[in-house]
């Protein structure tokens, strides 16, 4: 009896794994046809689409998609998109975390309506804001600058504001009041007490905001005009010209290199995407 139980669980577990496998390369599929279109010739990505593994394997797709276009180096349009990331993400992480602290910890007039206000803003589609910041960007002059897409992340987010409220309401008050009583004003138990206990959700804040701004294609596509000025989502996008012959080979070659630094980051950092959302899930 002990025998046919094992092997039932045997088999139960073997086909749960081997389906879990389906489903992932399913999953990975297109990643997959991306990276073996990459290492073939132009002439044959659609030839034989079917087919993962190249009959020529060219890694020439990789040096020619590097040299970029109009004269200008991929290289240039990855330190935009570099720039553009890191800054917004140092930007969204503290001031998210500044004004959490504010609606979770001070006390101050009309704050459940502020609130209120706040989480009504996740509501709005991007489409209703785009033609009005359209407008004020173009009136200061930021148009065809960083700026339109730097800046605004330095005011929070209303997701992450929400995420990091939700964490900071299960830190115990009477750390704050011990901080009060050794003399420490407001800002200085956010710095010294409270930010060092927000690791968690400071990290997934940051984690996720890399993740939209590195791949955000409309907002560069919507204020930048200058080639020069290009992210990396805009440039491989420029590979594509309908009104020449597209070397879809180094398009895909520079579409693999544009996904690493988001494979990279997701490894390093995925235990605390999951500590960070499922302890800010248990906050109440």
């Amino acid at each position: 009896m002990g025998t046919s139980v094992r092997t039932i669980r045997l088999l139960r577990r073997g086909i749960f794994h081997l389906a879990v496998t389906a489903f992932a390369l399913v999953m990975l599929y297109p990643m997959l046809w991306m990276l073996s279109s990459s290492l073939k010739d132009t002439t044959e990505i659609f030839v034989n689409s079917h087919q993962l593994i190249p009959s020529e394997w060219s890694f020439d797709n990789y040096v020619t998609g590097f040299k970029g276009f109009a004269g200008i180096s991929f290289s240039v349009f990855f330190k935009n998109s570099f720039i553009i990331t890191i800054l917004s993400v140092l930007g969204t992480v503290i001031s998210s975390a500044l004004v959490a602290y504010g609606f979770a910890r001070i006390r101050f007039k009309f704050a459940p309506f502020w609130f209120a206000c706040m989480m009504l803003t996740m509501m709005l589609p991007a489409e209703v804001l785009m033609i009005p910041q359209y407008i004020l960007f173009h009136k200061i002059g930021w148009i065809n600058t960083f700026l339109p897409l730097i800046v605004p992340s330095f005011f929070g987010g209303a997701f992450f504001i929400f995420l990091i409220i939700q964490f900071m309401r299960g830190i115990p008050r009477e750390l704050d009041e011990a901080a009060v009583i050794d003399g420490c004003g407001k800002y200085r138990t956010f710095a010294m007490v409270i930010l060092p206990l927000l690791t968690p959700p400071l990290i997934t804040t940051a984690i996720f905001k890399f993740y939209w701004t590195w791949d955000d294609f409309f907002s560069p596509l919507l204020y930048l005009n200058s080639p020069k000025l290009a992210t990396v989502s805009l440039a491989i996008k420029n590979f594509s010209d309908p009104t020449m012959k597209t070397d879809w080979g180094a398009m895909f070659a520079m579409s693999v290199l544009s996904i690493i630094p988001i494979v990279v980051v997701f490894f390093l950092f995925q235990r605390y995407i999951v500590d960070g959302i499922s302890t800010t899930g248990l906050k109440g």
